[in-house]
């Protein structure tokens, strides 16, 4: 799944060097991100990049369908600028990704508004775009694509100077 910014703006940091170095409010997005398991049962995270306006990432809702094998990439071409908190949600049952994906952004953003790193306005676009992964090579290639994508970054879609 992806999701934007508002107006695509940069607000999780930069690319530098075809690296991710992530702002205070890049920190939150990439924590609140791996805490998604923490506080929704059946959800697990495979690959996925905080970029400077969107996140990619591949979530797997446990127990809603037939799981593809392979291991996860670590990613590991994130420098963080800073550690920031990360506010709890409360674990669910069963779990959609709209659920997942609203619960994401509601305290991303939040967080985000709490430290003061962003005033008022939205955070997000209102909607997120999702692919259903079928088969391994279908994950494999979404795989490498977030993983490579800050190294891509000028290519992009998402963009922005």
């Amino acid at each position: 799944m992806t999701i934007c910014t508002h107006g695509r703006a940069c607000l999780f940091g930069a690319v530098v060097d075809g690296a991710m170095v992530l702002s205070r409010a890049g920190v939150i997005a990439y924590e609140r991100w791996l805490a998604l398991p923490d506080h929704h049962a059946g959800v697990e995270l495979d690959a996925f990049v905080v970029m400077p306006n969107h996140v990619h990432g591949i979530v797997l809702l446990v127990g809603t369908g037939p799981a593809l094998s392979g291991p996860a990439p670590q990613i590991e071409n994130v420098t963080k600028t800073d550690n920031a908190g990360v506010v709890p949600t409360q674990p669910s049952g069963n779990v959609s990704l709209s659920t997942v994906i609203g619960s994401y952004k509601s305290g991303v953003t939040r967080c985000i508004h709490e430290q003061g790193l962003v005033t008022g306005g939205r955070l997000w676009q209102g909607r997120y775009h999702d692919h259903i992964i079928r088969n391994p090579r279908d994950l494999g290639r979404i795989r490498e694509y977030v993983v490579y994508n800050a190294g891509r970054w000028q290519a992009d879609v998402f963009y922005r100077a």
